[in-house]
């Protein structure tokens, strides 16, 4: 068995726990022993939630001789772009800047893991940037389990030694807190039903909806604020905590000409079938339909569809959208067809909000996303319009290998949202929002200040205390309270470090869409490479702040302290301005 599957299967066959309790991985690394009722793992980090915010902070705390348990909810690391089948959302210069080396080395090694294993065509091979899906949405368009592959070999050696304690299906479901500072994490075995405690100097947030900080009594927000609150220009006039982004149950999908794949009908299709989103703007219409609200102008847009590639005149073909396997890409007869990832505006669920639903309702949410994907599925193969005329494609098929799943979606739900700490510094629109700063420029500020929105109208905000970098542009998916889509453009950002610090709580960190953001500037720190950035960042910060004595807080308000930090950070890799 070739090394890489190898690591590949160990990071899905289920909780990875070092047991070590004698010897010198006792006294370095993480270990179990016997607490009264209850056994007791040790670290000098704790992260919940192996996404890519949890895998980056994890890894970089690691790689400076920190000893870390992870947890992680499902049975891959990897979190959007594993467990919930999205390719990564980038900018246009992530290839050579905007991102942390570190993780231009994990893209990187993706493509070298199609290099060695895959039989792709001379030319794929020579090329320096190969897409293996030639995805539009991304320039490294890949399986899952690609990105499982990677993760696992990057933590084969810390497990080997004993430095990292990995536990897959495992939950949070307590906390313990004194005053300020969290003492022990309780984490419970989906499988076992088992439960472990965790305890740490430091504890890291990292989970997909901030389960974390109900849990320690974290001061967060959810949902929209209102213009009052954040003086934002896209704001509402009232806030509401429950309106969050729709979630969505991604799927694969390939397609094999005269075949015959149609699943059977879903219980809820004909629902679907007839649903109109009940928006504030109106959609376009039903919801399986190919067209949709323009993000931009809310106008009915016009899609198009055809599963063999084929261009579909002046609309966006969405096969191509989010495709993870271009067979042209590998030597002839590999794959009879291409492999396409279904997360598109079709099955964005909108009638229900995971954040603080209990365990019925969270299940039922999720159920019925899943019936939306499943219908949406059923309308592709049985009554999607074709070019000649005729409807559905009956070969298309649904890839339950592409997911690792029986039913052939998504480990778990693509979140866009999450429960948002109160940090001591809270990214809002007039920080990086185009608009906005046109506005706060013509307030008659001239110069960029400290962690404050005046500055040119044509830079983001310019933050004393920035831990790294990102861009996307504000992308707020339609919501559970009925707004359309919020789309407009943004300026590349700088992520600062004060947002990465809860007002209260003094020992436990966000590292995913937790941190301090508005609902409107979560639109555009919720992707991939910000998220590896922010737990990059965290890791490092708890490196830092260990080794000096003092907390995060401190780093940030010392000055020379938060110049030391910075100086760490840029040795390791990670940038901290635009160039």
């Amino acid at each position: 068995m070739k090394r890489r599957n190898f690591l590949a299967n160990i990071a899905v066959t289920g909780a990875l726990i070092n047991t070590t309790t004698e010897g010198p991985a006792a006294k370095s690394g993480p270990f179990l022993r016997e607490d009264k009722s209850k056994e007791t793992l040790k670290a000098d980090l704790v992260i919940a939630g192996g996404g890519l915010g949890g895998c980056a902070a994890a890894l970089a705390a690691l790689r400076n001789g920190l000893t870390v348990i992870l947890t992680e909810e499902t049975d891959w690391i990897g979190g959007q772009i594993s467990q919930q089948g999205v390719p990564p959302d980038e900018h246009q210069w992530i290839e050579t800047h905007g991102a942390p080396k570190a993780y231009r080395d994990f893209r990187n090694a993706i493509r070298e893991y199609y290099i060695k294993n895959y039989p792709l065509t001379d030319e794929a091979k020579s090329r320096k940037h190969l897409n293996p899906g030639d995805g539009a949405v991304s320039r490294i368009c890949c399986e899952p389990k690609v990105a499982v592959a990677i993760l696992s070999d990057l933590f084969a050696p810390y497990l080997s030694t004993g430095k990292l304690t990995l536990l897959t299906e495992h939950k949070a479901v307590s906390a313990k807190v004194q005053g300020n500072r969290v003492t022990s994490l309780e984490v419970k075995s989906s499988r076992s039903g088992k439960h472990l405690t965790l305890t740490a100097p430091y504890f890291v947030d990292a989970t997909e909806l901030g389960d974390l900080l109900p849990m320690t009594g974290t001061e967060f927000v959810t949902g929209t604020e209102s213009k009052a609150e954040t003086n934002e220009l896209h704001a509402p006039e009232k806030g509401n905590p429950d309106n969050v982004q729709a979630f969505t149950m991604c799927f694969a999908i390939d397609y094999q000409p005269g075949e015959n794949h149609v699943i059977e009908k879903p219980a809820e299709y004909d629902f679907w079938k007839n649903h109109v989103p009940k928006m504030n703007k109106s959609w376009s219409g039903r919801l399986l339909d190919l067209s949709y609200s323009n993000p931009k102008t809310l106008e009915p847009k016009t899609l198009g569809f055809h599963p063999e590639g084929i261009k579909t005149g002046d609309a966006l073909n969405l096969w191509l959208y989010r495709r993870i396997i271009s067979r042209q890409n590998f030597v002839p007869e590999t794959y009879a067809g291409d492999i396409t990832i279904v997360n598109w505006p079709q099955n964005d669920y909108m009638l229900g909000n995971l954040i603080g639903a209990s365990e019925k309702d969270f299940k039922k949410h999720v159920d019925r996303a899943k019936q939306l994907s499943l219908s949406l599925l059923y309308w592709l193969q049985t009554e999607a319009p074709r070019p000649d005329g005729g409807k559905g494609w009956p070969g298309i098929r649904l890839r339950r290998d592409i997911m690792g799943t029986e039913d052939g979606l998504a480990k778990y739900p693509y979140v866009r949202e999450s429960r948002r700490i109160k940090a001591v510094f809270t990214i809002k629109e007039e920080h990086v929002g185009a608009a906005n700063r046109e506005v706060a420029a013509e307030r008659g500020a001239t110069g960029a200040i400290a962690n404050g929105a005046p500055g040119p109208k044509d830079k983001a905000a310019e933050f004393h205390d920035s831990v790294g970098v990102g861009y996307y542009h504000i992308d707020l998916h339609p919501s559970s309270s009925g707004d359309n889509y919020i789309d407009f453009a943004s300026l590349p950002f700088q992520i600062p470090l004060g947002a990465l610090i809860p007002i209260r709580i003094e020992n436990l960190l966000p590292a995913n869409k937790n941190i301090g953001t508005t609902h409107i500037t979560n639109g555009c720190y919720r992707l991939h490479p910000v998220e590896w950035s922010i737990g990059e960042a965290v890791g490092l910060l708890v490196k830092f702040a260990t080794g000096e004595k003092v907390s995060p807080r401190v780093v940030r308000e010392n000055a020379e302290l938060l110049k030391g930090f910075q100086g760490f950070l840029v040795g390791e890799g990670v940038e901290l301005g635009w160039k």
